[in-house]
């Protein structure tokens, strides 16, 4: 009896095995082949305009990369990575949150509301980079239009050609585009809170700010933690609105890391592009290792 299960059991485990082989040969080979690649590539000079002077150069790519110099453009390229990510989240989180709460309560044709909101989360992020460019467009915009209809502009301004607005026009179309994330996972998370809760504090005369601080907060934290971290995730390695609106320019002004990859893979220098990439995996999995971190400490209740 106990034979006849064994060769059941490795029956079924090859049976399993063989099922799941399609999809692991897909993953290996569309994913971990070409990341483990464009890691032995960053140590290599790899240009497919000299393809017969491919060799091994160690740490030369990363040298050139992180050189000080006035023509070296990736410390310029870091720094708009965080403006980038941090003040998308800000204004993300803040904006989604204050409708989430006005979501919440019940209103006439809420629910139409709730549909233009969550919108903009089902397009795609270079088709919404391509709305944008039109928008700030420095002739035929329509954000130049209304700015000088209300006296705010006396003549159209090239939002996206002046290098010291170029990333913040970005910035603005992408904290459009990231509001209803946060409106959805926040109002998901309102909505749990116990309504007891409110009907208790409310006999003992708190305040709206009291309920919001003692009540509201403490439920939705675990939510407010683990989506701005996942988001911050998503927003460091969202290259789509700004390669759509400017493609890194002017001047690169606008180059974030991932575009800056972009751009070296599109010039066909694919160890330096590679190099990058490099430095966005080491940068993304830091990240992931605080999230998970943060996570944990969400479950045991210790943050």
């Amino acid at each position: 009896m106990k034979i006849v299960k064994r060769k059941k059991s490795k029956h079924n485990g090859l049976f399993i095995f063989l099922m799941l082989l399609p999809a692991l040969l897909f993953i290996a080979t569309f994913t971990y082949y070409p990341m483990f690649k464009g890691i032995v590539m960053a140590f290599q000079s790899y240009s497919l305009w000299n393809l017969s002077e491919t060799r091994f150069i160690g740490f030369e790519n990363f040298r050139t990369l992180f050189r000080f110099g006035s023509d070296n453009v990736f410390y310029s390229t870091l720094w708009n990575s965080v403006k980038w990510v941090f003040i998308s989240l800000f204004f993300q989180l803040h904006i989604g949150f204050f409708l989430a709460l006005l979501l919440k309560k019940k209103f006439i044709g809420r629910g139409i509301y709730q549909g233009i909101i969550f919108f903009p989360w089902a397009i795609s992020g270079f088709m919404i980079g391509i709305i944008w460019r039109w928008m700030f467009n420095g002739h035929s915009g329509v954000i130049n239009d209304i700015l000088i209809k209300v006296g705010i502009l006396n003549q159209p301004f090239g939002f996206l050609s002046e290098p010291s607005a170029a990333l913040y026009s970005v910035i603005a179309a992408n904290v459009w585009y990231g509001i209803p994330f946060f409106t959805i996972m926040i109002l998901a998370a309102l909505q749990g809170v116990p309504e007891e809760l409110y009907e208790a504090s409310q006999m003992d005369g708190a305040s709206s700010w009291q309920k919001f601080l003692h009540i509201t907060l403490p439920f939705i934290k675990p939510v407010l933690v683990l989506t701005t971290l996942l988001r911050g995730i998503w927003i460091l390695n969202f290259p789509d609105i700004i390669y759509a609106m400017t493609g890194g320019g002017p001047a690169g002004s606008s180059h974030i890391i991932t575009t800056y990859m972009i751009e070296k893979t599109m010039s066909l220098d694919y160890g330096m592009a590679s190099a990058v990439g490099v430095i966005i995996m080491l940068i993304l999995t830091l990240y992931t290792i605080v999230y998970l971190m943060v996570s944990r400490f969400e479950e045991l209740g210790d943050f």
